[in-house]
């Protein structure tokens, strides 16, 4: 990292140019107090349309010529799964701020390496938990800090895909971690954890389901398919299910699938208090009482539906602004931990058949 950074310009370079990257650098791109100094990727030339595309500076050559500059002030990191802990580690023990795509780690050990290398608290972390950052979670959020809905005790979080499992680096466990689960519900887990307040965790009862496969085969319907897609690889689960219960007594439900004999893909989340309740997705809604009549809200605001270019924006442009203007992220490497833990704990609950209980000491 540079010694004296202008207070006007941060040098980022972007690690894995895969399909996420795109909204990293388009948002970059956009914020003018980011530099896009450089891209790495195994293929090069991958690295080099994109930065061809994004009018980046420059192209390395290695992992190890992205930490060894100096000019690099921070990385975001948009690669498998499975290397996440150790470039976050490296990028730590370099001096550069990092923005981690979700999940944090393959599992919560891998995530407490990234702990225990984040000991210079003047050195931004921040995990791409990019719902946090959407214009509905941010209204909803203040609705909430005012006392709307009273006190969270219920909430629930879906995304169901029909067909099929994405394939590619997503089907596989070894890169991945595990499947809809770790790739879909981190984001419906994080969003409603961070919107209940985010309890500490008490309880956890989780199940998978490995019983369609990837069912590609399937006619006229299309799915989204990794750039590696292949049909024969596929070790992840096809469905998860799990009640996390809070040492406050609130509950969350989350069920999510790649591939499921559902009537028709579905996302929603949902929030539920004493005094009244929201729906952040599929759009914005919010629920309450007066006057002895049940009232639902629509909010009058733009992106009352998530749009990720502008939640992608939102979130590259606070992490930005933290780095140059000594801000805290508000989705610190410990919530990232914190999500991990209870990520496990639901292939863990799965794996054992058993309800995983963390002592009330603990933390």
């Amino acid at each position: 990292m540079r010694g004296e950074l202008p207070v006007d310009e941060l040098n980022v370079c972007v690690i894995g140019t895969g399909m996420i990257s795109d909204f990293h650098l388009q948002s970059y791109k956009r914020n003018n107090r980011a530099k896009l100094y450089g891209v790495y990727d195994l293929s090069l030339d991958r690295a080099s349309e994109k930065a061809a595309r994004y009018g980046v500076q420059k192209v390395f050559r290695s992992l190890d010529e992205v930490f060894a500059d100096p000019e690099v002030d921070a990385v975001s990191i948009c690669t498998w799964n499975h290397t996440h802990a150790e470039l976050g580690v490296k990028a730590l023990e370099h001096g550069k701020h990092v923005l981690m795509e979700k999940p944090l780690a393959m599992s919560y050990p891998d995530a407490l390496q990234i702990a225990d290398a984040a000991s210079d608290p003047d050195i931004v972390f921040q995990v791409g938990f990019v719902r946090r950052f959407a214009a509905g979670t941010r209204v909803l959020k203040t609705f909430i800090e005012d006392g709307l809905l009273g006190k969270i005790y219920y909430a629930k979080g879906t995304q169901l895909r029909r067909i099929g499992n994405p394939g590619g680096w997503f089907a596989d466990r070894s890169r991945s971690g595990g499947g809809p689960l770790i790739d879909l519900g981190v984001h419906l887990l994080d969003v409603c954890w961070y919107l209940m307040g985010k309890p500490e965790v008490a309880r956890i009862k989780g199940v998978t389901f490995n019983e369609l496969g990837n069912r590609g085969n399937v006619e006229a319907l299309s799915f989204y398919k990794a750039a590696d897609y292949s049909a024969d690889r596929n070790d992840v689960e096809d469905l998860a299910a799990a009640m996390i219960t809070f040492k406050n007594g609130a509950t969350l439900m989350l069920d999510v699938s790649f591939s499921l004999h559902a009537k028709k893909d579905e996302t929603g989340i949902r929030l539920f208090g004493k005094k009244g309740g929201a729906e952040l997705e599929p759009e914005l809604v919010l629920m309450t009482e007066q006057n002895n009549t049940i009232l639902n809200i629509h909010p009058q605001i733009d992106h009352l539906s998530i749009d990720f270019d502008e939640a992608f924006g939102a979130e590259i442009d606070h992490f930005v602004s933290c780095c140059l203007d000594g801000g805290k992220t508000e989705a610190p490497l410990v919530d990232g931990i914190e999500v991990m833990k209870m990520l496990d704990g639901i292939y863990e609950s799965s794996k054992t058949g058993k309800e995983v209980v963390y002592d009330q000491a603990e933390q």
